[in-house]
């Protein structure tokens, strides 16, 4: 083997360290339409993606003490294996997230393995070759420390531009698809160089084996990705539901859960338990008087155009993501014009607008276990109510697990620290064990007038609000902790244990 120069070895580094970090950064958008994008999700991946990358720089150790023309020959297969496997990465996940998540119910579990599946064997190839390439770098020098750095620093260097790539330009432009077969591409270019550092690029097993990977890599672009549209935040999709062609029903899929359902001739109909009584009580508590009303988040937007079709308002929606308003706008029939969309954080919106002021205050940010933990603080509900009317009131959805209510009794603690009254509503109707229930939480200075209605879900039914009995013999017992922006552990409280 020729002697490597130092630039290019550093450079080697560095593209591999990038692709390794992009592909860690993909990971969380491919395993979202499968288990969500939790606390979970992203812990599983980083502590894999760290696992792989230490079992590849062990066994990297172990090639680097070859002799240096053989040590880069077997980082160049190293790097091959890790465009393979990064190029299967995708349809991996697609074959096993069934058969693991129905094996594992815990989605602790569950996420911990089918991300091992998918991506303990690019993260372990991609780790190979640091080892290999800071000993030639360091035996081709007399300043072996300082190469050692600069090995070191292009590692650094070549993950932040990776994490800074994927996470601000790669996904959002090219999708999860085309991210990881670029990826692939770039893994086989540099098991070439290492191979012609070798001086075995001319041997025809080597290009045959580098042709047949370099073809799987570009076609991993080819994998049809489960969303319609992946955005920065999201992955998006819409089913059309209908039984009628002709009357049009929607459902949003929001990473891997059902989001929202809208009907195109039906505006004021809702179609699932949260909507309804998000859009029922408040019309209630508001008398059906027209009242203003600031949304968080947006999703399909349903409340939002059932109450603009009432000539209810302004309304203000606050909807972080712009790709799930056009959504809204292209498939949901949401009329951007009825009501002021920001595109930002809901917390953020209401905290730089101090002199806006609000009937109703709708929040709507529980999803599965992927709850944004700053929507459910004291401090988070002391800005709520600093920006009500007098005689405003806050309703917010909320799931939990029957056999638990941890988070229910959390967030139900922490509102009762900010609000003179806090009412808890639900179907009327005795839960399944093991349920996962649909509430309401209604916040504000004073009692609801009705303590239960009937209500189009689209099916008609009772919710009413939970008696003080139950509040002291279930929640009170549990000691609650009170949420704050200090302390917010939503993700362990929604857990199904």
């Amino acid at each position: 083997m020729h002697t490597a120069p130092l630039w290019l070895l550093i450079t080697l580094q560095a593209a591999v360290s990038a692709a390794s970090l992009v592909v860690e950064i993909v990971a969380g958008r491919m395993m979202a339409p499968y288990v969500g994008m939790s606390l979970y999700t992203w812990t599983a991946i980083i502590a894999i993606v760290l696992a792989g990358f230490s079992a590849g720089h062990w066994w990297g150790g172990r090639v680097a003490e070859r002799p240096a023309s053989r040590a880069m020959v077997l980082t160049g297969w190293a790097l091959l294996a890790a465009a393979l496997t990064t190029a299967i990465a995708g349809g991996l996940l697609r074959l096993s997230a069934g058969p693991v998540l129905d094996t594992l119910e815990h989605p602790v579990w569950g996420i911990t393995v089918l991300c091992a599946v998918a991506f303990f064997a690019p993260s372990f190839f991609a780790g190979v070759p640091a080892p290999v390439l800071a000993q030639i770098a360091v035996n081709g020098t007399d300043r072996s420390g300082r190469a050692l750095g600069a090995m070191f620093a292009s590692g650094a260097i070549g993950a932040i531009a990776g994490t800074l790539l994927a996470g601000f330009v790669f996904i959002s432009w090219l999708g999860s698809a085309l991210t990881i077969s670029v990826v692939a591409i770039c893994y086989v270019l540099a098991a070439l160089i290492c191979f012609g550092l070798a001086r075995q690029l001319r041997s025809s097993g080597i290009l045959a084996a580098s042709g047949i990977v370099l073809v799987l890599s570009g076609s991993a672009a080819l994998l049809s990705s489960p969303c319609d549209h992946e955005s920065r935040y999201f992955c998006i999709r819409t089913e059309d539901i209908s039984a009628d062609p002709g009357s049009p029903v929607n459902l949003m899929v929001i990473d891997h859960l059902a989001h929202g359902i809208s009907a195109r001739d039906v505006p004021r109909i809702m179609f699932t338990d949260h909507a309804a009584m998000l859009d029922g009580i408040a019309r209630m508590r508001m008398g059906e008087r027209p009242f203003s009303a600031f949304f968080v988040g947006g999703g399909t937007y349903s409340v939002p155009r059932a109450w603009a079709d009432r000539g209810f308002g302004p309304l203000t929606v606050a909807e972080i993501d712009p790709a799930v308003t056009r959504t809204a706008a292209r498939d949901f029939w949401f009329d951007p014009d009825s009501a002021t969309v920001l595109h930002e954080d809901a917390r953020r919106a209401l905290l730089i607008r101090p002199d806006r002021h609000y009937d109703v205050i709708v929040g709507d940010a529980f999803t599965d276990i992927a709850v944004p933990s700053h929507l459910v603080t004291r401090e988070f509900f002391q800005l709520v109510r600093d920006r009500l009317t007098s005689g405003g009131v806050f309703v917010m959805n909320v799931i939990d697990f029957q056999h638990r209510l941890e988070a229910l009794a959390a967030i139900h603690s922490t509102l009762s620290r900010v609000f003179p009254n806090v009412e808890i509503w639900t179907e009327q109707r005795p839960p399944t064990p093991g349920e996962r229930l649909v509430f309401v939480l209604v916040a504000s200075d004073s009692a609801s007038p009705e303590d239960s209605l009937l209500l189009s879900a689209p099916d008609t039914k009772r919710f009413g609000v939970l008696s003080d009995r139950f509040v002291q013999t279930v929640l009170s017992p549990k000691g609650a902790p009170v949420l704050t922006d200090d302390y917010a552990p939503i993700d362990r409280l929604l857990g199904p244990g």
